[in-house]
């Protein structure tokens, strides 16, 4: 019997790894592609110091590449193990993206990955300025794939359920591969690893300027993350705007929730900047609100209006009840699969069969639900709203923190005075941490948000997990925070390590603190000034 403890500590458990796994994935994918602008700029210049930047920030990549991929891999296994049920109900569509994925991840992007360590002797410039650029290109292609597994479970598109099989099937994979929410979601996601990348290399270029050592290497680092990281936190922007207008026709209850927006507003809908949230009285006792702001983000008009809380919890009470007759025709339907009036009755119902299903967590026998349990699993269709609105806005604010501190640094940039600015080099040290909380509150915000639905109005997750005993879930998530936070300490310890080093890690005999040469850091820079 499946409990709902045990569907508690399921989720918990995919969250941690989760959440672990995504401190290394924006990373690799942000940093990837300094590595092919550096590397470009060598081929094209020829100077020494752009190969040398390629070298060091593209260790700094493998460490964090290798250990994000070892995290990963449990999250795969997970779906057969912890979420058995799901699996069976719709493999036939979440199979296919992540098998490609597992293509790209484990054949081309570490193929690359190999080539890009070992080739520099092995292969002319540019042939190695192109495995750079397939890797990074392999990179994000492994990103698309996993991110339209998850969009398809946000936005269920191209799949019909199939009464005899009793599981999803896909009938249409290019509608599952251009799924709206799902491209969203890929150019969101991607863009902010980039920014992730860019925070990373302007923080510790700021470091070294700060520092006075390296400068020259530096200098070069810290105007391509001004740069790059202006472009990319432009892009997260704008295409959270784009995601908010697809989450506003897609997934209602999540736009109402990020926004605690209980009732219905007239159009077009403000926007609550900050508010005080009673979720007991289902109210805010009071709001900062800008006039019109939410309407125009999320419906891109002037006279649509956003349903609120309250009224989105009537219509799926309705939805719950017309859901019970789904499931007691489906019921039926596979005691007589060849009638096909019933048929005819359950396929006029059938997209109400995830609805009658939430049921499942109060009675074994939907059809004899009562008015409580209904008004229950109602209420269950309503996500905590606090967690998800101040998520929301912490995620929100980091972002334009972040845009501002790539203008300024652009800015600075084309004037050439940066390195004269110690307040802007400080403040980009302190933002170190800044994109990493943003984007783990993202993920928070987009999963939870889908709550109570891994496959979102189609499968709950209380009736998606194994049946499997609730120690061995305590046991297995144990076993897990302690590894994860093992590869995450010597990741941390890695990385710190190299950081310190710099360049001088390549032992090239130009840096700050090469013991080879006994180079000082004036003498280091006057080196580099030799080569660039």
């Amino acid at each position: 019997m499946i409990t709902e403890h045990l569907v508690d500590m399921s989720r918990l458990q995919f969250a941690v790894v989760a959440l672990y796994h995504f401190l290394f994935v924006p990373l690799t994918l942000g940093l990837v592609w300094f590595l092919v602008i550096m590397e470009a700029v060598y081929v094209t210049t020829g100077k020494q110091i752009w190969k040398d930047m390629t070298r060091y920030w593209g260790k700094l990549f493998g460490i964090n590449f290798a250990l994000g991929v070892t995290t990963g891999i449990t999250m795969e296994f997970q779906f057969g193990t912890n979420w058995s049920y799901y699996s069976q109900y719709v493999g036939d569509i979440f199979g296919a993206p992540l098998a490609i994925e597992g293509l790209m991840a484990f054949f081309l992007e570490s193929t690359m990955v190999g080539l890009f360590f070992f080739g520099w002797n092995r292969l002319s410039r540019v042939q190695h300025l192109v495995v750079t650029f397939l890797m990074a290109v392999a990179t994000n292609f492994s990103a698309l794939w996993i991110l339209i597994a998850n969009g398809w479970m946000q936005s269920p598109v191209g799949a019909e359920f199939n009464y005899q099989t009793m599981r999803m099937e896909m009938t249409d994979f290019a509608a599952v591969l251009l799924n709206p929410d799902a491209q969203n979601k890929f150019v969101h996601t991607v863009s902010a690893g980039y920014v992730v990348g860019s925070v990373f290399v302007l923080s510790i270029s700021a470091l070294y300027l700060l520092r006075k050592r390296d400068v020259e290497f530096a200098k070069r680092s810290f105007q391509v993350a001004a740069a790059f990281g202006f472009a990319s936190i432009c892009s997260v922007i704008v295409l959270g705007d784009e995601s908010g207008y697809s989450i506003g026709k897609a997934q209602q209850t999540k736009l109402a929730t990020m926004e605690a927006m209980w009732h219905t507003e007239p159009a077009p809908a403000p926007f609550n900047l900050i508010a005080s949230i009673n979720e007991e009285e289902q109210k805010n006792n009071w709001e900062l609100q800008i006039p019109y702001a939410m309407g125009i983000i999320g419906t891109r008009s002037f006279d649509k209006e956003i349903p609120g809380i309250l009224e989105i919890k009537e219509l799926n009470k309705e939805r719950i009840i017309t859901g019970v007759t789904a499931v007691t025709l489906l019921e039926q339907l596979r005691k007589t699969p060849d009638d096909m009036a019933l048929r005819a009755q359950f396929d006029e119902v059938k997209d109400d069969l995830g609805f009658g299903l939430l049921l499942r967590k109060y009675t074994d026998d939907v059809s004899q639900a009562t008015p409580e349990m209904i008004q229950k699993a109602t209420d269950d269709t309503i996500p905590k709203v606090a967690p998800m609105f101040w998520s929301f806005r912490i995620m929100v604010g980091l972002g334009f923190l972040m845009l501002a501190l790539f203008a300024v640094s652009l800015w600075y940039s084309l004037k050439g005075t940066f390195t004269q600015k110690t307040w802007l080099l400080k403040w980009a040290v302190i933002m170190l941490p800044a994109p990493w909380i943003a984007a783990e509150l993202g993920w928070f915000v987009a999963e939870y948000g889908r709550q109570p639905w891994t496959i979102y109005g189609v499968l709950p997750t209380h009736i998606s997990t194994s049946n499997i005993g609730v120690a061995n879930v305590y046991w297995s998530l144990a076993g897990f925070v302690a590894f994860y936070t093992v590869l995450l300490i010597i990741e941390m310890y890695l990385m710190i390590k190299y950081v310190k080093l710099g360049p001088g890690s390549l032992g090239t005999g130009r840096y700050y603190g090469e013991t080879p040469r006994n180079v000082t850091p004036s003498a280091a820079d006057q080196e580099v000034n030799h080569v660039v």
